[in-house]
C-alpha cells in the first residue's frame, strides 16, 4: 500500500464519523422537542382541570360521593342464649360391685352398650360350696320338724293320761316346754336355711335398676370380693346429661327447666334437653360454675365426649342487623351511621346472640339510626356518602 492510498482512506473515515455526529445530533434535538411538547400539553391538561375544580367544587365532590345501603333496623324479638361448652356424662351413675362373700365367676352376661332390666344377673359366681350348705341346712329342717312333731305326739298322749292319774300336772308342764323348745328348733332351722339361699343369691352380679350398661371390668375365672372393686358401671335409664360450664355472669341469668340444645363435638346432629340443676358454687379460679342438662338416651350421646351447648335464657327487644353491617378493629365492635348530612359516622357496639336471622345489638343503637348494611369496611369517618334506603325483613 503506497502513502497516497492511506491518506485517501483516512479521509473517507473522517467523512463518516462526521457523518454520524451530525446524525446523533439530531435525534438528541427530535428528543429534547418531544419532551418540551409533552411538558406544554400535561401544564395545559393541569391547567383545565384546575379551572373545572375551582368553578364547580360542589359537583365534583358530589360525583365522587359512594353510594351505600343502609338499614333502619327498628326493635325485634331476640332469644337471649347463653353459649358453653363442657363434657357428658351419665345422668346418675350406677357403680355394681360384689355384694356378697364373692368367689370366681363363671361367666359374665353383658357387654358394654347391652340394656339390662332390673335385677337382671350381670355376672354369675362358682356356688359349689354354698349349694351343699343348703342341702345341709335344708337336712337339719327335717330333723327339727320330725323331733316336734315327736313332742307334739308325747305331750297328747300325757294330757290323755292326766284324768287317770298316772302322769302329774308338772309332766304335762314339762311336755309342753319339751314341745315348744322342738317348734322354736324348727324355726331356728328355717331361718338359717333361709339365710344361707340369700347368701348364696348375693354371690351372683345384679343390676340395681334398669339402664344402660356403660363399663365392664370383670372375667370369667377372676376372683372377685368385697374389696374387688367397681366391676361395672350402668346408666339409670339410658340417661344422659352434659355439665356445661358456664360463666358466672351467664349462670346467674339461667334458671332449672329452660330448654337447652346440646351439639356433640364431631357431629353434625344436636340434641334437645332443659337445664335440671345449677351449680350452687363458682370456682374460684376459672369464674366458672356448672350447668346440668338433662339429656335423653341416644347412641350419639357418649359419657366423657366434649359437646357445646346453647341454653335460651330469655327474649328481649333490640335492634337486629346483617353480619355484613358489623365490622370490627382492636378497639371493638362498630357500625357506620349515616347522619343528616350523608356523612359517614362509626357507632361503636355491643352484640348479643348471632343467629341465622342476624347480630343482635346490645347496646349502641336505639334502632332508629340509618345503619351502613354492606362497605363499611371500604368507608372513613365523615366521609360524604349516598345512602340508599332498603326494607327491613322480618
Amino acid at each position: 500500500m503506497n502513502f497516497e492510498t492511506q491518506l485517501a482512506g483516512d479521509a473517507a473515515m473522517a467523512e463518516f464519523d462526521d457523518e454520524m455526529a451530525r446524525r446523533r445530533k439530531r435525534r438528541m434535538l427530535l428528543l429534547f422537542a418531544a419532551i418540551v411538547v409533552a411538558l406544554i400539553i400535561a401544564a395545559l391538561v393541569v391547567r383545565g382541570r384546575g379551572g373545572d375544580a375551582a368553578g364547580t367544587p360542589a359537583d365534583g365532590a358530589a360525583a365522587v360521593a359512594p353510594v351505600v345501603t343502609v338499614v333502619v333496623p327498628g326493635q325485634s324479638s331476640v332469644q337471649r342464649t347463653v353459649s358453653a361448652t363442657g363434657s357428658l356424662a351419665a345422668r346418675v351413675e350406677m357403680p355394681v360391685a360384689v355384694v356378697g362373700e364373692g368367689g370366681q365367676v363363671v361367666s359374665v352376661l353383658v357387654q358394654p352398650g347391652d340394656w339390662a332390666r332390673a335385677g337382671q344377673t350381670l355376672a354369675v359366681i362358682e356356688r359349689s360350696v354354698q349349694s351343699e350348705q343348703i342341702r345341709s341346712l335344708a337336712a337339719q329342717v327335717e330333723v327339727a320338724r320330725a323331733d316336734a312333731k315327736l313332742a307334739q305326739a308325747e305331750l297328747e298322749r300325757a294330757k290323755a293320761l292326766v284324768g287317770r292319774g298316772f302322769i302329774s300336772k308338772a309332766d304335762i308342764d314339762r311336755r309342753t316346754a319339751t314341745r315348744d323348745a322342738a317348734d322354736a328348733r324348727v324355726n331356728v332351722a328355717i331361718a338359717q336355711l333361709g339365710e344361707q339361699r340369700a347368701r348364696t343369691g348375693r354371690l351372683d352380679i345384679r343390676a340395681p335398676a334398669a339402664g344402660l350398661v356403660l363399663t365392664r371390668t370383670v372375667e370369667p375365672g377372676q376372683v372377685v370380693a368385697a374389696g374387688t372393686g367397681v366391676l361395672f358401671r350402668m346408666a339409670k335409664g339410658g340417661e344422659m346429661e352434659m355439665l356445661a360450664q358456664v360463666s358466672e355472669g351467664d349462670l346467674a341469668r339461667l334458671k332449672v327447666g329452660i330448654p337447652a340444645t346440646v351439639t356433640p363435638v364431631g357431629g353434625a346432629k344436636s340434641f334437645t334437653g332443659h337445664v335440671w340443676q345449677i351449680s350452687p358454687v363458682v370456682d374460684p379460679l376459672n369464674r366458672q360454675g356448672i350447668a346440668r342438662v338433662a339429656l335423653k338416651f341416644d347412641p350419639a350421646l357418649r359419657p366423657g365426649g366434649f359437646a357445646g351447648v346453647s341454653i335460651v335464657s330469655g327474649s328481649g327487644d333490640a335492634p337486629l342487623l346483617p353480619e355484613s353491617a358489623v365490622q370490627s378493629d382492636d378497639k371493638g365492635n362498630y357500625v357506620y351511621v349515616v347522619d343528616g348530612a350523608n356523612k359517614a359516622r362509626r357507632q361503636d357496639v355491643t352484640i348479643g346472640q348471632v343467629s341465622s336471622a342476624g347480630v343482635a345489638i346490645t347496646s349502641g343503637l336505639t334502632g332508629r339510626e340509618k345503619v351502613v348494611v354492606s362497605a363499611g369496611a371500604f368507608l372513613n369517618p365523615g366521609q360524604l356518602v349516598k345512602p340508599e334506603l332498603q326494607k327491613v325483613v322480618k
